[in-house]
């Protein structure tokens, strides 16, 4: 790494994880990836810090320290970060939905170190996650969701000490824009330019739309109850009732396996719905669901950013979804789809036999997907959020870049 001595240094503190062995290092290789990015697109040094804990990576890279294009910290996985952590660095970026981060927009005062909070869940979807806690009782998840509004003042107040706030989705931005001096929203995905359905693949997709031939449904994701994923089969049984011609294709693991598993049975829609294992994002997911889905079936219930948005359009398909505070705002400004109320199974099915019936809104919907969902590439939103780094820290812009609020 080089740099003169002026240069401003970032430090990151990130999730990821580490395992530390015999002098070597496994670290994730999507973070690494991600890292690599930072520093390139980053005028001076890069520091991270990571913590302690995990014993395996399940997609991990031997490196040393030496072979990394950052200066690598490794903590204790308690460790409370302090201010010699900090101080030499210009800026520190970090997530406020880690509630050990949130002193360190006062910390930084003493430091001459500024602090930018990224962020993305909100205090309703944080209660969500509590109550849903298939593993706690009732009396340990109301414990969790009264610690949640607790830490939420914390959050406020560290949001506004910081020096600027990047935002992962609406509702974030909605709720703690306003509180920061300094405040941008991105669309985190992972959608590269190399995994956009192309022209024929679209094309393909509207001439099937317009023979008549049956719609053609999918979900991937966790098969958890936070992501609706019970509401998939009952929505495939009310389509069927309504002898609407369609087949829905489900990708993922989770606590609800087996529940999909009898509910297609016992509502006899083995013919129509089909459950698939996870597969590998880049290489099988996203060009199955180009070529072969017309629509995504969201019927997740709270409000996170998921990626699943933008990655689903960028496959040139629909989405139609309950309309949670993410969904009903990035509907109505992609016009990408439809938006249902919230755990209404009945104005789900309707609203699919209605795009079923009208195949030309259906491809325009499609169409909107794409076109919105390219303007927010990764490689884009990666830009936008190393641009607003750089002018909270006074260094020259990246050229060609917009920040948006």
């Amino acid at each position: 790494m080089t740099a003169t001595d002026s240069a401003p240094r970032l430090l990151i503190i990130a999730p990821a994880p580490v395992v530390e062995q015999a002098g070597r290092i496994t670290l994730d290789t999507k973070f690494i990836e991600g890292m690599k990015r930072h520093c390139a697109l980053w005028p001076g040094p890069v520091t991270c810090l990571l913590r302690r804990g995990a014993e395996s990576i399940t997609f991990g890279a031997e490196t040393s320290h030496h072979e990394l294009p950052f200066d690598l910290d490794i903590l204790d996985a308690d460790e409370r970060i302090g201010p010699e952590r900090l101080r030499g660095n210009d800026i520190v970026l970090c997530s406020a939905d880690d509630h050990s981060n949130l002193h360190l927009a006062g910390l930084a005062r003493a430091t001459g170190t500024q602090v930018v909070f990224a962020i993305e869940y909100i205090l309703e979807t944080r209660l969500q996650i509590a109550w849903l806690d298939r593993g706690r009782g009732p009396v340990r998840r109301l414990r969790s969701m009264l610690w949640n509004i607790a830490q939420e003042r914390r959050r406020r107040r560290a949001i506004r000490a910081a020096a600027g706030l990047q935002s992962n989705g609406y509702p974030a931005h909605r709720l703690y824009g306003p509180l920061s001096g300094d405040s941008m929203v991105y669309l985190d995905n992972r959608m590269t330019p190399d995994l956009f359905c192309d022209a024929d693949a679209m094309q393909a997709r509207h001439d099937r739309l317009a023979s008549g031939a049956p719609l053609r449904l999918v979900y991937s994701g966790r098969l958890e109850p936070m992501k609706g994923v019970q509401d998939l089969v009952p929505v495939a049984k009310g389509l069927a009732d309504r002898d609407v011609d369609f087949t829905l294709d489900i990708f993922g693991t989770g606590s609800l396996s087996g529940v999909l598993g009898r509910q297609i049975d016992t509502m006899d829609l083995s013919d129509r719905v089909r459950l698939h294992d996870p597969v590998d994002f880049e290489s099988a997911l996203v060009p199955w669901t180009a070529a072969n889905a017309d629509i995504y079936l969201c019927c997740h219930k709270q409000s996170d950013p998921s990626c699943t948005y933008i990655e689903s359009m960028g496959c040139g398909i629909a989405v139609a979804g309950y309309g949670n505070r993410m969904w009903r705002d990035l509907c109505d400004r992609s016009g990408a789809g439809r938006s249902v109320p919230l755990n209404d199974v009945a104005a789900m099915v309707r609203c699919l036999d209605t795009l079923d019936k009208d195949r030309q809104a259906l491809s325009a919907c499609c169409d909107r997907a794409i076109t919105f969902a390219r303007a927010h590439a990764f490689d884009d939103e990666f830009a936008r959020r190393m641009q607003h780094l750089r002018q909270v820290a006074g260094a020259p812009p990246l050229p060609d870049v917009t920040v948006s609020s």
